[in-house]
């Protein structure tokens, strides 16, 4: 066979957006340069990959098998470049790390006094944001790593390792009308506005359990308005127990709310892109701090 990397590239990005002039668009080429290529990938396979009898190509069942084979091999071939880079370069001199404002300040700020340490010549720059901010923030290359919490799945081009987790509770002001009650369940919590994160601009939501419901771009935030009122909330437990909030909030389990009671805390990166020796560095330490933790 004499298909091309190009040519898988752009059979599965037509996959994935439905449309071949959209794939074009993504890529940089015109719609005639893809559409060419998937023709002539089509003829070297001797089967079509898409019908296009529509308005716009769907796959052929042959293509969907295809699909999952033409992914994971542009996915191998990314972190084969990757790792080239890696061994062609040598260690960086800055790093720009996005993290999740909800991941435990004592833990981070621990971490990256070390990191000052270890590597006393790099030039870092740290920003925050919140739910999807950071994945968004990698993605975009605004970023070289992410610190976050992960709460939905990742785009394609992303990968997430896992370090460890947090607990989630729900938290009411110690004057709510429910503070009282030894254990909270959704039926109680129906008549009182709940407060639920998102993402900076607003789009990367959490999904309500309440019709009257607030969202808000931080746990921070989050916790000083349940504090003066405001309703209630499911936040991660490192944050409801901070010192900052010691004895004006309420904490209860989140489970009998029906909720998934963690959250996975791990380092997000680009797939075509390896891990620096920092950035490794950094990952490990992570690790062993959640094993000592736990």
């Amino acid at each position: 066979m004499n298909w091309t990397l190009d040519q898988l590239r752009a059979f599965v990005v037509s996959a994935e957006l439905g449309s071949f002039s959209a794939a074009g668009r993504r890529l940089g080429k015109v719609q005639s340069r893809i559409s060419s290529a998937i023709a002539d990938l089509e003829v070297d396979l001797g089967f079509e990959l898409f019908d296009r009898s529509g308005k716009y190509p769907t796959l052929t069942e042959g293509g969907k098998e295809l699909l999952i084979e033409a992914t994971a091999v542009l996915n191998q071939c990314e972190r084969l470049q990757a790792m080239a880079q890696k061994v062609s370069s040598n260690e960086e001199t800055s790093l720009t790390i996005a993290c999740d404002e909800a991941i435990s300040v004592e833990a981070f700020e621990q971490l990256i006094f070390e990191l000052g340490v270890t590597y006393p010549n790099l030039r870092l720059t740290l920003t925050n944001g919140s739910r999807d901010d950071i994945a968004t923030a990698v993605e975009e290359c605004r970023a070289d790593i992410g610190i976050m919490l992960r709460y939905n799945e990742l785009a394609t081009s992303l990968e997430f390792e896992s370090v460890g987790h947090v607990n989630k509770v729900l938290v009411i002001s110690n004057q709510h009308p429910l503070a009282k009650k030894k254990t909270l369940t959704l039926k109680d919590l129906q008549p009182y506005r709940q407060l639920v994160i998102c993402d900076r601009t607003g789009t990367g939501r959490d999904t309500p359990l309440n019709a009257n419901h607030w969202h808000v771009d931080s746990y921070f935030y989050i916790a000083e308005l349940i504090i003066n009122g405001a309703g209630w909330a499911i936040v991660p437990e490192h944050i409801a127990n901070s010192n900052w909030y010691e004895g004006r909030l309420k904490i209860y389990p989140a489970r009998p709310l029906g909720q998934s009671v963690m959250l996975d805390i791990g380092v997000v990166k680009r797939r075509d892109k390896s891990l620096s020796p920092v950035s490794q560095w950094l990952l490990n330490q992570m690790k062993q701090f959640f094993e000592e933790e736990q």
